[in-house]
């Protein structure tokens, strides 16, 4: 799809009008307690589902939480706090181990949550570059250490195929996204860039990674990755302010991404491996990040790499 058709997409068509009731259901989203994240949870919690809020800290989950509430006063379903750093990957198991102790199942992963253009220099608990560190490593992390309870949910007998999820959330990759992708060192690390080039990089780094997982998912569980639109949220927060003010002006508010999301995430046409588009439609990535996906004769696809990069980096985490 064109740039400018992502930039003002038609009405969504995949509401809240389209959804079932969703008891027994469960739902995980990483930056739920504001944005796009809050606006899902709203949606999913509406059709009486339990919803994990994913947050930093458990004053901002319980925050999320108390909104929701607020905000939707009739539900039978659950909301429940869940608390990592994506910038601290030994913060995420523990809190996969406390939801695996508590939950048999798993419908959908949203992968929400996200760090854009930080202050030069910005690192990760880790080390890492804080973007890549947390829109990338921390995000998969989050994904292999799920990866049983996902399975699992694909065997049982209500689950309808295809239904299982894991949904990446990237950006709109037309506009200033490095070519090929990812940069890389000749260690074979990626490079840090400057400003938006790293946090397109980054993005491009979970359009990778998606790729790689659905290519490795016999099991049955859907990797797909998405463009939410352009909105104001509070991934906007370190931009300079006459950005703030025009994104302000001129952007949807968070709902219309959340349902790019929930369209990823729950309707019965995607699939594996596809990438949407706001605000919920079949889309396609950049020629050239499609390229870097393939590889050429007996190298690794850039893809590869990435995707081999972040499994190295997470092993003693796992």
């Amino acid at each position: 799809m064109s740039t400018f058709n992502q930039l003002f997409p038609p009405a969504p068509t995949f509401t809240e009008r389209n959804i079932a009731d969703l008891s027994g259901k469960v739902y995980i989203i990483t930056g739920a307690a504001s944005g796009i994240g809050l606006e899902l949870a709203k949606i999913l919690y509406s059709k009486n589902a339990t919803v994990y809020i994913a947050a930093r800290s458990l004053k901002r989950a319980k925050g999320g939480i108390d909104t929701i509430k607020n905000a939707v006063k009739q539900s039978r379903g659950n909301l429940e706090p869940m608390v990592f750093d994506l910038g601290d990957l030994k913060s995420i198991k523990p809190a996969v181990q406390q939801f695996q102790g508590r939950e048999s199942r798993l419908d959908v992963l949203f992968l929400n949550a996200g760090v854009m253009t930080p202050p030069a220099n910005s690192k990760t608990v880790d080390g890492y570059d804080l973007e890549l560190g947390t829109n990338c490593l921390g995000s998969f992390l989050l994904t292999r250490l799920l990866e049983p309870t996902l399975k699992q949910t694909v065997a049982m007998s209500d689950t309808l195929p295809n239904s299982v999820r894991v949904v990446w959330v990237a950006s709109l990759l037309n506009l200033g996204t490095p070519q090929g992708g990812v940069k890389f060192d000749n260690t074979g690390n990626p490079v840090q860039l400057k400003a938006m080039d790293n946090y397109m990089q980054s993005k491009a780094g979970v359009y990778f990674l998606s790729h790689e997982l659905a290519q490795r998912s016999g099991d049955g569980v859907v990797h797909v990755c998405l463009n939410p639109g352009l909105m104001k949220t509070e991934l906007q927060r370190h931009g300079p302010p006459p950005m703030r003010l025009i994104m302000g002006a001129v952007f949807k508010g968070p709902k219309f991404g959340a349902y790019t999301e929930l369209y990823a995430g729950l309707n019965s046409e995607v699939q594996n491996g596809n990438y949407y588009i706001p605000w919920g439609r079949r889309g396609f990535a950049p020629d050239h990040l499609e390229k870097a996906c393939k590889a050429s004769g007996k190298g690794e696809s850039t893809s590869m790499r990435f995707y081999g990069w972040c499994e190295r980096e997470v092993q003693k985490f796992m």
